[in-house]
């Protein structure tokens, strides 16, 4: 009786893998899939008519089409046999016993005769195996990285170590398909039915990647804070998401070779928050004072705070708190030198020598308190020429 099953069950077979079938993308996938099996249209929408045939047997004459964005990958026994990375409809054509059909015009009888031969040598079942998969050309988004403690780098601007606790997310792209799926794809994924992508949390291999993303952000930072052409500021990192996912790609492959040995590329970045620890706050605080006080703008405010502290040594001390305030400042004359230099710009013609503005001047100093009625009337007595 095993005998005759066998014989049926490898003629039932022959006949059910006769069907030229039209094979598609799989309904109902995610934007992040990367990797998943081609299917019949019977199976992805149940309208065909073939329902027994074999899962990996793909007849002659059947078509597959490839959408935009998807390359597609054959195999034949476990073996890579061909890639179409361009959009559009193909025939497929082999020379294996199994995928010969009455219906391509292989003839009748030799092929079922083969056929049923062979299977039967393999209890009814193919002897070979034939899959087609679709990988994704697109950038695959939603790949998210984080830290759950502090990661330190030296930082070229702050001239120190640094650390904070980032997170963010970056998108992915498979630009070299051959290598990703013979070098890092688990075999478990090149089965029917089975989707690899790099966001399932179950997928060993994607959880592999996050880890090495984790290990190479603080290279990463040191990378971008510390190349001139970025400006040497970690205060750009957030604004920059080409910028810093070009210095993550390189210390990836600097210390994972993902793009030499598993085709893989990170292409953009977007960093959600940056949490600096108490020291590296502390320093972007003094970043940000000398940076307010630089130039003109640190002349103007040093004037005024020095024009304050007369004011209020006046109110004060008397003449005792403002003497001291001139014996710092050199007088009102003494604020000069400690101005920061600035850009030269055009001199100032001279002012003139009028014997008003000099009493004018003088006045509002004798009102100030920082001259006496004495020292006023001696200015008054030379401005008039007395």
């Amino acid at each position: 009786m095993g005998l005759i099953q066998a014989v049926k069950g490898a003629v039932g077979g022959v006949l059910a893998d006769q069907w030229k079938d039209f094979y598609t993308v799989p309904a109902g996938l995610p934007a992040t899939a990367a990797l998943f099996a081609a299917v019949p249209q019977g199976t992805n929408a149940g309208r065909g008519s073939n329902t027994s045939g074999s899962s990996n047997i793909i007849t002659n004459g059947s078509k597959i089409v490839v959408p935009e964005g998807y390359g597609l990958l054959l195999f034949q026994d476990g073996a890579i046999t061909g890639f179409v990375a361009e959009p559009g409809g193909y025939e497929w054509r082999s020379d294996d016993l199994n995928s010969q059909s009455i219906f391509a015009g292989d003839g009748i009888v030799t092929p079922l005769i083969k056929q049923s031969w062979e299977r039967f040598k393999f209890g009814g079942q193919p002897g070979g195996q034939q899959q087609a998969f679709f990988v994704s050309l697109k950038e695959l988004p939603d790949n998210r990285f984080g830290t759950q403690s502090e990661i330190y780098w030296d930082d070229g601007f702050l001239n120190t170590q640094v650390g904070a606790v980032t997170r963010g997310s970056y998108t992915l792209k498979i630009v070299d398909p051959i290598l990703f799926v013979k070098n890092f794809v688990p075999a478990s994924y090149l089965q029917p039915g089975k989707v690899f992508d790099f966001t399932d949390m179950d997928n060993a291999a994607a959880t592999q990647l996050f880890n090495e993303v984790v290990g190479s952000l603080a290279p990463a930072f040191s990378l971008y804070t510390n190349d001139p052409g970025k400006g040497n500021r970690i205060t750009k990192l957030q604004q920059d998401s080409l910028g810093f996912a070009q210095s993550l790609s390189a210390a990836v492959e600097q210390g994972y070779q993902w793009k030499s040995d598993r085709g893989l590329a990170i292409v953009k970045t977007a960093i959600v928050s940056i949490e600096y620890d108490a020291n590296t706050r502390e320093l972007l605080k003094t970043v940000q004072r000398a940076d307010a006080l630089s130039g003109g703008r640190g002349n103007s405010n040093l004037q005024a705070s020095v024009a304050q502290g007369i004011q209020s040594a006046g109110e004060n001390g008397g003449a005792a708190g403002i003497m001291g305030v001139g014996m710092a400042s050199g007088m009102m004359g003494g604020i000069g030198s400690l101005q920061q230099p600035v850009a030269p710009s055009a001199p100032a013609a001279p002012a003139a020598d009028d014997p008003v503005a000099k009493l004018t001047k003088a006045k509002e100093m004798l009102d100030l308190g920082l001259i006496t009625q004495a020292d006023y009337d001696a200015l008054k007595a030379k401005a008039l020429g007395l």
